[in-house]
């Protein structure tokens, strides 16, 4: 049988060298959880017991240490091959593919024009979509992604900022129809929102469970067309204020809520993490979020 994962034998080595999962997980900074699934997976791959478990931990049957022996020389001619292409990495070229949500790369292009004119070698790509790119499969070296933290396993995840959100309108919507006093006082004010409830994300949530349906006049697949409509009057929108603070066709109408605030991680595969290039434009992206005036963001 053969080894279907090659990431499975890199866990069973954890485990190895730890003698327990808790160990193997605070080596590989994962769940223990996580390590036992691995070893599970791998073991019935090979149809072979690789561990005794024992109440002290975990001990290599016959075959496990002679699959641990063969691991432990892969793992050394790995490493000499990593630090030959660390070398080739260091002169800085090639494609770097960044993912986002649509609604965020406006104001992520700054950055992304900035690092491109000083490091101008390396090819950057962006790739808008709300679906979470599978970064283990090379569909992106580092995601930019709003909401909750992510949890697949061997992703290297760092905080960015916690972005705050709010209502926004423009000047002739505010003349026509006046301000929005609060939150309980929406009669005779219009609103935009989306098509699907999206209980993930605080700010639009509140107006699919709190705006009536009537006075929800204009929606949407997407984020983008929110800004658009808003500086046209059509209505009220639940905007991020990064968008909504620098555009000077809107008018914010309330406090950003704390209640609706939401974070933005930095997201990249273990085996990317550290190559120069990945390193160099998340700790460009770093300084440029810490830059972000407070009503826009808040470092984490």
């Amino acid at each position: 049988m053969a080894v279907k994962d090659w990431n499975n034998l890199h866990y069973a080595l954890a485990v190895a060298r730890a003698g327990t999962l808790s160990g193997a997980a605070l080596e590989l900074e994962v769940s223990h959880s996580t390590v036992l699934r691995r070893i599970d997976a791998l073991e019935k791959s090979l149809s072979t017991r690789l561990f005794h478990r024992h109440a002290r931990g975990y001990v290599p049957t016959e075959a496990g240490r002679m699959l641990m022996s063969a691991a432990e020389n892969m793992q050394d001619q790995l490493d000499q091959l990593v630090g030959r292409v660390q070398g080739v990495d260091e002169e800085l070229h090639g494609t770097l593919i960044v993912t986002t949500v649509n609604n965020l790369i406006p104001h992520l292009m700054p950055m992304m024009r900035s690092f491109q004119q000083r490091y101008p070698q390396v090819r950057l790509q962006m790739v808008a979509d709300r679906r979470q790119l599978r970064l283990e499969h090379g569909e992106a070296h580092i995601g930019i992604r709003p909401g909750a933290r992510p949890t697949a396993p061997d992703y290297v995840v760092q905080a960015g900022i916690t972005l705050q959100n709010s209502l926004y309108a423009s000047e002739a919507y505010i003349r026509e129809c006046g301000p929005l006093k609060g939150l309980d006082q929406l009669a005779g004010h219009r609103f935009i929102g989306t098509i699907e409830e999206m209980p993930f994300i605080p700010y639009i949530d509140w107006v699919a469970r709190n705006v009536p349906e009537e006075q929800v006049v204009f929606r949407c697949n997407e984020f983008g067309p929110f800004e658009e409509a808003a500086q046209h009057g059509v209505g009220i929108a639940p905007l991020q204020c990064w968008s909504g603070e620098t555009n000077p066709n809107l008018k914010r109408l309330l406090s950003p809520p704390q209640a609706w605030q939401t974070d933005l991680w930095l997201v990249t595969h273990r085996d990317m993490h550290r190559t120069r290039k990945v390193q160099l434009f998340l700790d460009w992206l770093k300084k440029g979020l810490a830059e972000l005036p407070a009503e826009i963001g808040i470092q984490q």
